[in-house]
């Protein structure tokens, strides 16, 4: 089961892209990002996101993602489900200099962004990542070579049960442009399976 393009929309349609059924390109736009309020206190909503609805409530959804030409601190392409404005999460690496960049993931609920993240080399020039759905909770994994996923974030989504919107994004924070390439898009059933382990609580 494929990541359908045709069935997928665009929030913020970038100005130069590519789509076809295995690779989609986009070309970033100088000050393009999504972050909201923590620490910062400013609030940035206009990246492209390229993205397809779903009901599934048990699914996962990988990608490899490809930013050897992101150069400008900042620059960063990679998985995102994109709800509305203040409830979102994405995973992706960050350039921020010559020595390393950052590997992270961001999680908004209710319109406060967190990011954790971990320093990665510079010779990292591509990253797959699955993101997996248990109702509204999610687990974000990343892999450098597409078969050994490891865990960077279990989360949970205040808006994330229902319908969701689920693909990909890139931008440029700063003054910046690069071309992030997404290959090897495909659906397939939950990877992140049931907790094996204390049972749930009793709800009175």
């Amino acid at each position: 089961m494929d990541f359908d393009v045709n069935k997928s929309e665009w929030i913020r349609q970038p100005e130069n892209y590519f789509v076809s059924a295995d690779k989609i390109e986009i070309i970033t736009d100088p000050h393009t990002d999504l972050w909201q309020r923590t620490y910062y206190h400013f609030q940035n909503d206009n990246a492209p996101v390229f993205q397809m609805k779903t009901t599934e409530k048990f699914f996962s959804f990988t990608v490899k993602t490809d930013f050897s030409e992101g150069h400008h601190r900042f620059d960063q392409c990679g998985i995102v489900m994109y709800l509305d404005s203040e409830n979102w999460l994405k995973a992706s690496v960050e350039y921020e200099n010559e020595e390393f960049q950052h590997l992270g993931s961001v999680v908004t609920n209710n319109g406060y962004s967190d990011w954790a993240t971990t320093a990665i080399d510079t010779s990292v020039k591509s990253m797959w990542y699955r993101l997996s759905r248990r109702e509204d909770d999610y687990c974000i994994e990343c892999s450098r070579d597409g078969i050994n996923f490891s865990q960077m974030r279990i989360c949970h989504m205040h808006k994330g049960a229902g319908e969701i919107q689920f693909g990909i994004y890139a931008c440029s924070p700063e003054n910046s442009s690069f071309k992030a390439v997404f290959t090897n898009m495909q659906l397939t059933d939950c990877k992140w399976l049931a907790h094996d382990g204390q049972a749930p609580d009793k709800k009175d």
